[in-house]
């Protein structure tokens, strides 16, 4: 996976495929699609906190932005429309069923209190890599489960700005407001999240009482956990720190650092099913629509 939003991404290539694209070139839409849907899939994956939401996500913001594809005129850089395009129909799309599990902060934290604790026994303690794997698992979907708390813009904003790290001028294009007011609703969003984190998180704080491990028991043997291997294996997944840009944001202080650290730890797919997502979108009427049209011209 790339992260196109990160400084060093030459958008050299993605200029010469819509060129491509807009002479009726399918190919070149293909290649446009595999170069930038990984990255769109892992930020929607952490948007709806579900696999196959993020799929259908990713797939309707896709044809989104074929269907404009013609409209680029230049007035701005490329990734810069494209990913307006793309977060806006973040924000605009039918609520997702894990938007609506939780009402607000106190909420996910009385639901995630009324999970049980239990200690683990001493086979389990040596079960280490069994044991590592699970409480990974609870710690992404609790972490996740957090950010769904935060409205749609808030998590955008922190997941960009925070956890990918964009430089905070792409952020501001992309989102259409000064670099001031975006360092400003990041900082906020950040505040109100990471207060959230220190009250409940025994992770981030060790006054609190939650543990990752002793609720990963408790929701594996409810049967409401099912520990994936895969999605920590070096072979199927990455974590976001390894895409993460390198930003220095004087904003955020140590502390804000470790939190953030926390979610950069979380995997990511480093690549999603290409031929299965292009031919879906290939059999999409507004994909033939968009070339129809083209060959019209």
């Amino acid at each position: 996976m790339k992260n196109p939003l990160s400084k060093s991404y030459n958008e050299a290539n993605d200029q010469q495929l819509i060129e491509q694209v807009n002479n009726g070139n399918k190919n070149a839409l293909n290649e446009l699609i595999v170069t930038h849907e990984s990255f769109i899939y892992n930020v929607a994956w952490k948007f709806t906190h579900d696999k196959d939401e993020a799929k259908d996500l990713t797939q309707e913001v896709l044809i989104k932005v074929i269907t404009k594809l013609s409209t680029f005129k230049g007035n701005s850089s490329l990734r810069t429309w494209l990913y307006r395009i793309v977060f806006n129909e973040f924000m605009q799309t039918k609520r997702r069923p894990m938007e609506d599990k939780w009402e607000d902060f106190d909420d996910f934290a009385n639901k995630l209190n009324a999970i049980p604790s239990p200690d683990l026994s001493a086979e389990e303690e040596e079960e280490e890599e069994e044991q590592i794997d699970r409480t990974k698992t609870a710690r992404v979907r609790c972490m996740s489960g957090m950010l769904m708390c935060l409205t749609r813009e808030q998590r955008l904003i922190y997941l960009l700005g925070d956890v990918f790290q964009i430089d905070h001028t792409l952020g501001a294009e992309i989102f259409e407001v000064s670099r001031d007011n975006f360092r400003k609703k990041l900082s906020r969003t950040r505040k109100e999240f990471h207060a959230f984190m220190n009250k409940q998180c025994g992770l981030v704080n060790l006054d609190n009482p939650c543990r990752c491990s002793k609720k990963a028991k408790a929701m594996e043997a409810a049967g409401k956990m099912q520990t994936d291997k895969k999605l920590f294996d070096p072979k199927f997944s990455a974590t976001i720190a390894e895409y993460a840009d390198k930003v220095a944001d004087e904003v955020a202080d140590k502390v804000d650092r470790k939190y953030i650290e926390f979610f950069q730890d979380h995997p990511t797919k480093k690549s999603i099913d290409k031929e299965s997502i292009i031919r879906e979108l290939v059999n999409d009427s507004n994909y033939n629509k968009y070339f129809d049209e083209i060959s019209e011209k």
